[in-house]
């Protein structure tokens, strides 16, 4: 295999490997969306991203301390029914599970509905090793948020402890009476202050943006955008990597832009038209994986018009050459189970068919039109622009820190931030 080769493998391969992330990501989203499980309308106090995590949703009628407690068939009232014998008859009764970590912050509220014969109700966060039988809470006064050093799981809680003593409690299904909204974006706040307090250049975004635009051809783009900045070249050199400097995004510009224009309409003929014309070492093997990411791709549109007998013929004459190769079969059978189905948009594998899919064809060939660059060092350089990397790496930054952490704390969530700056 010559560098070209090696190049172009490298890249299809990474591609292959962001549709199989898709796949798997949008096939969880359906299964997770099905009727039948909780939506987030159905809690109107929270929007959170719950990265898979559980939430609680009503009370544990299993574990909690039976004979001085009572759950009522609401799971979400607690009742101390008896005349307490020792100091130590709690009535303790845990949540369905614990509070989810990944987030910002996470809330519940207790109503007291009847403070008994001594008044002496408990509501807090306790260790999943809490012995159900112990009073829970800090110091009876403050209730605040949990020790930063308490690294297991924590479950909400609460606790009667006298005779009448009945409280409800409520994760999130109804409205709060504390507004958690309010409290959320005031610690955010907090947050985008220290973050403003940081110094970057003033330019330094300008010429991310504009790397970013260059990188995947968006040739109109980037000319409204130095129009819109009064300048036609960035305001900061920024710093080559392995050799791809400014001028590297530039290379091929207007025919990367016209494939991907291509690509998006649908066009994957033209395309490959295009490809032999401009870069026929590209699609010289036709048993490449950037070939088998097009013929795919050529499969799907007919498919979406309609035209499953040609689709049928296709896929028996094209995709024969890949069989040979083993990694490609989960991606084919996702392609062909389309014909399974009368309306395969809206299918398990209906994924294959949105705007995203054609997407990441256009820049897989984006990226090995990048590759063919003499200049180009290292291939990997043409995976992504350089924001993208930033962003990558902001990513790592939070999870490494949310590790030292114990596990608590938010990710980097782009598209939290983009909306919240929508909303200011």
């Amino acid at each position: 295999m010559d560098q070209n080769q090696f190049a172009n493998e490298l890249i299809s391969s990474y591609f292959l490997q962001q549709w199989r992330h898709n796949s798997q990501t949008l096939t969880l989203s359906s299964t997770l969306s099905n009727p039948g499980t909780e939506s987030d309308s159905a809690r109107p106090d929270l929007e959170y991203e719950d990265e898979g995590e559980e939430f609680p949703t009503e009370l544990d009628t299993v574990s909690s301390s039976g004979g001085f407690s009572v759950v009522g068939p609401d799971k979400l009232s607690v009742l101390y029914p008896n005349v307490n014998l020792h100091g130590h008859d709690v009535g303790v009764v845990h949540a369905n599970c614990a509070a989810p970590s990944k987030r910002l912050l996470y809330y519940f509220e207790m109503y007291v509905k009847n403070a008994g014969a001594k008044g002496q109700i408990a509501i807090g966060f306790i260790p999943s090793s809490f012995k159900v039988r112990r009073h829970p809470g800090k110091n009876g006064v403050l209730v605040g948020t949990v020790f930063k050093d308490v690294k297991s799981p924590v479950i909400p809680t609460v606790a009667v402890h006298s005779q009448g003593e009945e409280v409800t409690v409520n994760f999130g299904k109804e409205p709060f009476v504390f507004d958690i909204k309010a409290y959320e974006a005031e610690q955010r706040a907090i947050q985008q202050e220290k973050i403003d307090c940081i110094s970057i250049p003033l330019d330094a975004s300008h010429g991310l943006v504009r790397s970013y635009l260059e990188h995947y051809g968006y040739e109109g783009t980037l000319e409204f955008f130095d129009m819109a900045s009064k300048s036609t070249t960035p305001p900061i050199s920024l710093v080559p990597e392995n050799g791809f400097d400014e001028e590297d995004n530039m290379y091929a510009m207007n025919q990367r832009r016209t494939l991907r224009e291509l690509i998006r309409r649908g066009g994957i003929d033209e395309t490959f038209a295009k490809l032999h014309e401009w870069y026929p070492q590209i699609v010289q093997d036709d048993t490449s994986s950037i070939c088998f990411l097009l013929h795919t791709q050529k499969f799907i549109e007919l498919v979406r018009v309609g035209k499953l007998e040609e689709a049928v013929l296709y896929g028996r004459s094209e995709f024969e050459k890949f069989k040979r190769r083993s990694e490609f079969d989960d991606l084919v059978k996702d392609c062909a189970a389309l014909l399974a189905y009368e309306q395969p948009d809206k299918s398990s594998v209906g994924y294959v068919l949105r705007e995203s899919q054609r997407e990441l064809v256009a820049d897989a060939v984006n990226a090995t039109i990048l590759a063919t660059n003499p200049n180009v060092k290292d291939a990997k350089c043409c995976l992504q622009s350089r924001l993208e990397r930033l962003l990558r790496q902001l990513t790592a930054c939070f999870l490494e820190k949310r590790s030292l952490n114990g596990g608590d704390g938010e990710a980097f969530h782009l598209r939290r931030i983009l909306k919240s700056g929508q909303k200011g």
